[in-house]
């Protein structure tokens, strides 16, 4: 009787929906008979389906297929997953404020938020959860220990932990407070005159926290500032203005939105004062630097406001809002694309012109159409923002990543911070070769087995010889070959020192400076920001790369 009630309820609904369309004769014909199909389609279904069928399941599974088929950013919002949604954009939740993980089936703490509830109650990275609250954990999935670490701010919570050096479990009381995920986890100086800020999201009063960070950098010296935008994905329209804002003039245009309802195109000024139009400037972008870090790097790039300095950044150049739906459910709608002040878009993927397969392809380099800077530079459209200045992502040896993906550099670090009470700061801290000697004989009796692109090439030729009948005559070189890369392997712990030791000390500065020790310990040797520092420390240089050939820098 219920599936019966259900099914009827849909076709219902289905038919009062009919008459919310406006009426523009064959599209409204096909509205109707579709969703005629899908009311009766769903009803036959619930009826006599083989086996019981959960009504909210079928539907979410059907809506979120149809929305798939537009865009991977247009999505259905169950009543269940809005509070996920909300933190998503606002930054905010009730927790204990740190970072857990599964591994080997074990929950890990990665790294506490320094001056929150787990830190300030002891918890350290390294630690493994037990218990919550009296509840083994052993074998929930890392969604339900989310669910159960978080809470209502001012909320107690009990944590039973295994401690690395610690024989008993230990028990950590933590009172449960209200989250706010910074959108700047760090700003400072990495010379003595050029500051540096990380942004990594969009969340509401990013604009603030930028604007904070660079008076503060401003009144520590800086001269000069590095925009790191590396690896953020995005969020908040208003508040990518914002910042763009604090860069450029009063009136200037940021960015305008155009889709398919004419009288809902907008276009975004800059509508305050900024804090400085002329402090020398370097934005630093990935390949995942997309959305709103788009608009950012574009507007900086577009006024001729700051060198680019990395990766060329995403190319999502589509906007969505949120429309609010019955039952406390919301769709997430890409409503227009937006374009920076030059006049181009940066989406770099046609989802409205798809391939046979149903795949959508990216707009070819070949169809990219110039634009222009404020000082006459070209800029193209079609596929993300392009650096200035390319600096191609660092690639890791094989050992590098297999000693990461394995957790070594997690497990020593754990280790090393038991048996060591303190360290230099981040930004000073180098590991001595007697330690990184400590290190290597912590992995003697690891797995650091891993298989080469090198070794991966010799099977090939081994299975293929074997094809072609012709293993036997090349059997003695095969042997050689492997011979060699087995030594080179044994090798490579001293080979890649340097990048090993580099990964180690990131590692090791998170446990006494948790997310600042991190960014502050790649200063030395993070290629993006060492290039970076040597425009910014180079005027004419820098200048050359804001000015097309052929201007004459303007005298500053």
């Amino acid at each position: 009787m219920m599936k019966k009630y259900l099914a009827g309820s849909v076709a219902i609904l289905a038919i009062m929906l009919l008459f919310s369309f406006k009426n523009d004769s064959g599209r409204f014909f096909e509205i109707a008979k579709n969703l005629d199909i899908f009311a009766t389609l769903y009803k036959e279904v619930n009826t006599y389906y083989v086996d019981d069928v959960a009504p909210s399941k079928l539907m979410k599974t059907g809506i979120d297929a149809m929305l798939k088929s537009l865009d991977p950013y247009t999505n259905y919002i169950a009543e269940d997953d809005i509070e996920d949604f909300r933190t998503m954009t606002t930054g905010q939740y009730g927790g204990i404020g740190a970072n857990i993980g599964k591994r080997d089936e074990k929950t890990i703490v990665q790294l506490p938020y320094e001056g929150y509830p787990a830190q300030k109650a002891g918890l350290l990275a390294g630690d493994e959860i037990l218990k919550i609250d009296g509840i083994s954990i052993g074998k929930k999935s890392a969604l339900e220990v989310n669910k159960l670490l978080r809470g209502q701010a001012n909320t107690p919570i009990k944590l039973e932990v295994k401690r690395f050096g610690v024989d008993k479990p230990l028990t950590i009381d933590i009172v449960r407070d209200k989250i706010q995920i910074d959108n700047v986890p760090y700003y400072g100086m990495v010379t003595n005159d050029i500051g540096y800020f990380q942004l990594s999201g969009f969340t509401i009063d990013a604009g603030r926290e930028v604007r904070n960070a660079v008076l503060k950098l401003k009144e520590q010296g800086a001269k000069k500032i590095i925009f790191d935008l590396r690896d953020n994905p995005g969020g908040l329209l208003n508040e990518a203005v914002n910042i763009s804002n604090l860069f450029v003039p009063k009136g200037k245009d940021i960015v305008s939105t155009k889709g398919k309802l004419a009288e809902r195109n907008r276009m975004y000024k800059a509508i305050d004062e900024p804090i400085d139009t002329e402090i020398p400037l370097v934005v630093l972008t990935s390949s995942t630097s997309a959305s709103a870090s788009e608009i950012v790097s574009g507007v900086m790039q577009d006024y001729d406001r700051a060198v680019l300095v990395g990766e060329r950044t995403y190319g999502k150049g589509l906007v969505q809002e949120t429309r609010p739906l019955s039952y406390n459910s919301q769709l997430k709608v890409t409503t227009a694309k937006y374009y920076i002040p030059s006049g181009r878009c940066i989406q770099s993927i046609d989802y409205a012109h798809r391939n046979a397969d149903g795949s959508a392809g990216k707009i070819s380099d070949s169809l990219r159409v110039a634009f222009k800077t404020a000082t006459g530079r070209v800029v193209y459209d079609g596929g993300g923002i392009s650096p200035d200045v390319e600096v191609k992502e660092k690639q890791y040896s094989d050992i590098t990543k297999t000693l990461a993906n394995k957790g070594y550099f997690f497990d020593y670090a754990t280790k090393f911070r038991a048996e060591n009470p303190s360290i230099p700061k981040a930004k000073d801290f180098r590991l001595s070769d007697a330690e990184y000697q400590k290190f290597v004989s912590f992995l003697s009796n690891k797995d650091i087995s891993y298989s080469t692109s090198v070794e991966q090439a010799v099977e090939d030729l081994i299975r293929k010889s074997k094809e072609d009948k012709h293993f036997d005559d090349i059997k003695q070189d095969i042997e050689t070959m492997k011979k060699r890369i087995y030594t080179n392997k044994a090798n490579d712990l001293a080979r890649f020192k340097d990048e090993i030791r580099e990964m180690l000390e990131q590692e090791i500065a998170s446990r006494y400076y948790f997310q600042k020790g991190v960014i502050e310990s790649t200063f030395d040797d993070d290629e993006d920001i060492l290039a970076a520092i040597n425009i910014l420390n180079t005027p004419d240089k820098y200048y050359a790369y804001l000015k097309p050939a052929g201007i004459k820098k303007a005298s500053r």
